[in-house]
């Protein structure tokens, strides 16, 4: 059975534990692209990032986009929202289907 994680500081994600997803609290940059690597290659269908962690792993995001498991999420942390998930939502929309049906074409 494929389980989902959580990944950032602390703050922003231990309550994803209330709810059933298991989370990972990161400190650093090196040890985040380890953890994301090791998700990856295990047994999670969903990986939440938040974004500012996400800004400094997006090599390892694009890799692992190409694949058909994890679904790697990138979710607003304690710090505020950046607007890269919404643009990461956007984005894979636009893939899908062809066009922004979200927002309509700019």
């Amino acid at each position: 059975m494929y389980k989902i994680a959580v990944m950032g500081d602390r703050d922003s994600i231990y309550g994803f534990a209330a709810v059933g997803l298991e989370p990972f609290p990161i400190t650093n940059e090196d040890e985040a692209r380890a953890k994301l690597r090791e998700l990856a290659d295990g047994n999670y269908a969903v990986i939440y990032i938040t974004e500012a962690l996400a800004a400094k792993l997006e090599k390892e995001i694009e890799y692992f986009s190409e694949r058909r498991l994890p679904a790697i999420i990138l979710i607003p942390g304690v710090s505020g929202n950046t607007g890269k998930g919404l643009q990461a939502v956007k984005r894979s929309v636009e893939q899908a289907v062809g066009s922004d049906i979200i927002f309509g074409n700019d």
